[in-house]
């Protein structure tokens, strides 16, 4: 056997082992996750809160699912960031039918403050209760049970509660591939959570202490980056003791799938700005995974060409195969996704390549602002 077939080989036992541990200690947490037997269910009132620039349509078809929620105690504001549509007009009409309904409304775009960070501070500012919700305008509530599905989890030392934002199935390929991608990034924040390392939530369904965000001077400390007010302030302010995941399908926040690849493109790019002011540790955790997958198919590309006991190397790369389709399944089955099982094995390839790509983009991108 050649230096160079031995040191390959290598790599690919290395990557090989990395990608059972991460599939089989981390990733399993989530796919066999059995949530704690239920408690006397929590009902303290809870502020909604919610973002909306130019949302008239969305906010139409929408916020009324979220005012009608099966619910006791709790209050819906919206901060109409500098809309020049009919938003306005339309939040002043529901007003005068829904008394828990609160606006706060800017008038002029305050250039000097990029994305949502302004308008969802002056949003929690105005919350007069200590439990918030947050999603976006254009997300629809799975059912009228949502808000009382994410704040039983508020009991002794709980202040962060990651929900799942999924994407609507439909048809075409461009349709899979943001399931897809949803679907691979909520396995990873959720069962990194699970393990007692939370790193991360997502802006359409995610819920935290008012106290605990002014504690933590609400978005100071990355006020000059447009995105990262869902992310960025959950790598800093989420710990294994005071964060909980809820994945229970009456919780989940829909929203509609960008219809275009550049679209797409573009939030994804936005997203992954946000990845480099991670804290090391999580930047570590999250890199090696993708930088073992690259290494294992390089490896065993390789190997194949200077055909290194091909049986051996068919038995590891169906050992892989197998833990990642039964993970995935059963992951698939707790976010009750479907239709992208097969596909998240015959795409994996194109996706590694094409993630390598747009992240190596992303870090020579200009920020941009949120619209």
């Amino acid at each position: 056997m050649s230096l160079v077939a031995l040191i390959f080989l290598s790599l690919l036992g290395v990557s090989f082992l990395v990608q059972m541990l991460y599939y089989w200690l981390v990733f399993a947490r989530l796919a066999f996750y059995k949530p704690a037997p239920d408690k006397p269910e929590s009902q303290p009132p809870v502020s909604v809160v919610i973002s909306a620039r130019n949302e008239y349509h969305n906010l139409r078809q929408f916020l009324p699912k979220i005012l009608t929620q099966n619910y006791p105690d709790f209050e819906v504001i919206v901060v109409n960031h500098a809309s020049d549509d009919e938003s306005l007009e339309y939040l002043k009409e529901l007003q005068g039918k829904y008394q828990h309904l609160k606006l706060v409304n800017i008038e002029r775009d305050l250039n000097f403050f990029k994305g949502k960070k302004f308008p969802l501070s002056l949003g929690i500012k105005s919350a007069k209760h200590d439990i918030l919700l947050l999603t976006d305008a254009d997300c629809e509530p799975a059912g009228p049970d949502w808000i009382a599905g994410m704040a039983k989890n508020y009991v002794q030392d709980i202040e962060v509660v990651l929900g799942y934002g999924p994407y609507r199935k439909g048809p075409g390929l461009i349709n899979r591939i943001v399931r897809y991608d949803t679907f691979l990034v909520a396995m990873q924040y959720l069962s990194f959570a699970l393990t007692g390392m939370p790193y991360m939530g997502v802006g359409r369904n995610l819920s935290y202490r008012r106290s605990l965000f002014f504690k933590n001077k609400g978005f100071t400390s990355h006020y000059n980056i447009p995105s990262g007010d869902d992310d960025l302030f959950i790598n800093k302010v989420a710990l294994k003791k005071n964060t909980t995941i809820e994945i229970s399908p009456d919780t989940f926040m829909y929203s509609q799938a960008k219809s275009g690849f550049g679209e797409w493109v573009t939030q994804k790019l936005r997203h992954l700005s946000t990845g480099r002011y991670y804290s090391t540790k999580f930047k570590t955790l999250l890199g090696l995974f993708s930088i073992s997958q690259i290494i294992f198919y390089a490896s065993l590309v390789v190997l194949l060409i200077f055909r290194v006991c091909p049986w051996c190397l068919l038995t590891v790369f169906l050992l892989r195969c197998y833990s990642q389709f039964v993970v995935h399944k059963f992951v698939m089955r707790r976010l009750n996704e479907s239709g992208i099982l097969l596909f998240s094995l015959l795409w994996e390839i194109i996706y590694i390549i094409f993630m390598f790509f747009i992240t190596f983009m992303s870090v020579f991108r200009k920020n941009h602002t949120w619209k």
